[in-house]
């Protein structure tokens, strides 16, 4: 575990430089996760550290198994100084910690929710995560270990997130596409939804 996670610090290192800021969480019955802060001109880049520790299991399997299964950690890009951010540092390491709490398997496409705003005065209380590979390449691990996969989260407004429960991922990520949202703007308003 220690080894891998090392491993995964040092892609985080090489693809969005040195951390400045580190907070680590622990909750009862899982293992400790950190999430580091990086800075790159005005964009600050939050990642998990320790989400790929262990594998995600499927809920409905009678027994986790230890070796195989998808990894991941999670990273969140928003627009530093016109909010304060910093305070997503803890409900991160939850969303994290969730397949160990809860079982689920964190994919692209899917929705997670913290029931409370990401940060205070944040539109948003869901994040919809992304397909990894673009920021922060996946990290190969030796056989039969599955790589570990670098998942942007992008904040949903509560509209957003019903929009895409009906619609799904896809037509809502083609919405804020076509209508140029900014999807680092930690202020920013929902999208015009129909």
């Amino acid at each position: 575990m220690a080894q891998i996670l090392a491993l995964v610090e040092a892609r985080l290192r090489t693809a969005l430089g040195e951390p400045d800021a580190r907070a680590a969480v622990t909750f009862l019955g899982t293992d400790r996760i950190e999430v580091l802060r990086f800075i790159d001109g005005d964009i600050v880049r939050y990642a998990t550290l320790g989400m790929s520790a262990q594998p995600m299991s499927d809920p409905t399997a009678a027994l986790a198994d230890p070796v195989k299964g998808p990894r991941a950690e999670l990273v969140l890009s928003v627009r530093g100084g016109l909010a304060d951010t910093d305070q997503v540092l803890r409900k991160l390491a939850v969303l994290a910690a969730s397949p160990q709490v809860e079982g689920l398997i964190v994919a692209p496409g899917a929705s997670l929710d913290v029931g409370e705003p990401l940060w205070p005065g944040a539109p948003f209380t869901s994040v919809l995560v992304a397909e990894g590979g673009g920021l922060v390449e996946d990290l190969e691990l030796e056989e039969p270990l599955e790589p570990v996969r670098f998942l942007p989260l992008l904040p949903m407004t509560h509209n957003e997130a019903a929009w895409k429960r009906v619609r799904g991922a896809q037509e809502l990520q083609e919405r804020w596409l076509a209508q140029g949202t900014d999807l680092r703007d930690p202020l920013r308003v929902s999208a015009a939804l129909d």
